[in-house]
């Protein structure tokens, strides 16, 4: 990503938004904690996603590609605690 990429964190709540019924359909959710200058995007799961052991899959192969699909410069997306 280049130092000149900014992430713009109303887009990225955006897209979380669109998915988030999906999250809430099997009991969970998501709250966007942070963006860093990398692309790196730093969510914490809620409910069901978060004790779930598919949230991994959900992460990667669901929330992280649309972000990336949607977002140029968005390089990761991570759970934090």
């Amino acid at each position: 990503m280049s130092e000149t990429t900014v992430i713009d964190l109303v887009k990225v709540q955006q897209v979380l938004d669109t998915l988030r019924p999906y999250l809430n359909a099997d009991g969970g959710d998501c709250e966007l904690v942070d963006v860093t200058p990398e692309g790196v995007v730093k969510l914490r799961l809620h409910g069901a996603c978060g004790t779930c052991p598919s949230s991994t899959y959900t992460l990667k192969l669901g929330i992280e590609e649309q972000l990336k699909q949607h977002i140029p410069g968005i390089t990761e997306v991570m759970q934090v605690m």
